[in-house]
């Protein structure tokens, strides 16, 4: 196993504070405005204690969120990491992605830690690019399952207008156009995506780094030759891996929501499908200030109490988003220690022999 590829200091902080702050703050005020609109006194009298053990189950969910997410991981870097890696792995990729723009994603960070464990850095890009296919994938089969449940049920709700309509056929348009195309750049022709890199990274302002970007789009491309050759098994395990993280995230919304009162359960499984659609293209980190508002618009009418409405948006981020930023701390503390230690074990060398015979 190669020697895990170093953070340089000089390059930046992995997660930026900023974005942190700016995560945390916009969904705790859209949170409240939320509460503000909807709570009214005397609501909790309303809770049934039956249905609060679904929480749980909401929780475990979560859990087994992560070890799909996990799995998949190692699965695709051929097991040459060990499962808790694999997790540590994971709740990096879920904790950057929370607190980072969508237009930055969780990857720089989780291919830190994909490092940090043992793997090349042109495989864990390989591995990055992989994962997003497979998502891809999902979406694929995900649009036309909305689109021809459009037909048979109020999938939209009506709150959303013109505007939301034509906003998600712009998002299902978007995510199938991509898909097709990151399909072609890995699969069929990955030489394409390595001219992209070369020609990119040509910039003035880019070109210092180019000589050892280029050494990892041979690595990128000789790895994506490498996943061309696998067997249909290897796609259709990864996919299946894949599609579960996909189903738990879908699930997470109804179980809260049905853990509070009774709705519709057909309609909020659609919802929470096209709604978790929407959330790809919330630019602010972690989709702050903007999942919190789709979740009251897309799955709110369903909620016949409107004071739940609130409660349940509340209950959703902590289990899944602050949950996430917990977990993702933790796992980050153990790669900041785990460096550390290697860097005091490279320094704290023996002194040679023959330089205390000198001092002698």
């Amino acid at each position: 196993m190669s020697k895990p590829v170093q953070h340089s200091p000089s390059s930046g902080p992995l997660i930026s504070l900023k974005y942190l702050a700016i995560s945390i703050a916009l969904s705790v005020i859209s949170m409240g405005i939320v509460i503000y609109l909807t709570y009214t006194p005397g609501v909790l009298e309303h809770l049934k204690p039956k249905r609060l053990p679904g929480l749980g189950i909401a929780i475990a969910v979560t859990l087994l969120k992560v070890y799909f997410s996990a799995a998949k991981i190692r699965y695709l870097a051929d097991k040459v990491i060990g499962k808790m890696a694999a997790v540590r792995i994971a709740l990096t990729w879920d904790f950057a992605s929370a607190v980072t723009p969508s237009t930055i994603g969780g990857a720089p960070v989780a291919t830190f830690a994909m490092t940090r464990e043992g793997i090349q850095l042109g495989q864990s890009s390989a591995i990055m690019l992989y994962s997003v296919l497979l998502d891809q994938f999902w979406y694929a089969l995900a649009v036309p399952i909305l689109l021809i449940s459009g037909i048979y049920f109020q999938v939209l709700p009506e709150e959303i207008g013109l505007v939301g309509n034509v906003s998600m056929a712009l998002i299902y348009t978007a995510l199938l156009l991509y898909g097709a195309l990151l399909a072609y750049g890995l699969l069929i022709n990955p030489a394409a995506i390595k001219k992209v890199i070369r020609v990119i990274f040509k910039l003035p302002f880019l070109r210092k780094y180019a000589d050892k970007v280029n050494e990892e789009a041979d690595n990128l491309e000789s790895y994506s030759k490498l996943l061309k050759k696998k067997p249909y098994t290897f796609v259709l395990k990864a996919f299946y891996l894949s599609t579960m993280t996909w189903l738990c995230k879908v699930a997470l919304p109804v179980i809260v929501v049905l853990s509070l009162l009774p709705a519709d359960e057909i309609l909020l499984v659609l919802r929470s499908l096209a709604m978790n659609l929407a959330f790809l293209v919330i630019p602010t980190p972690g989709g702050s200030g903007g999942v919190e508002g789709l979740f009251a618009i897309f799955l709110g009418p369903l909620i016949d109490r409107k004071a739940f409405i609130g409660l349940a948006v509340f209950t959703w981020r902590i289990i899944t988003y602050y949950s996430s930023i917990g977990l993702g701390i933790f796992a980050m503390i153990w790669y900041v220690n785990d460096s550390v230690e290697q860097r005091l074990s490279e320094t704290d060398e023996p002194i040679p022999v023959e330089e205390l015979e000198d001092h002698g």
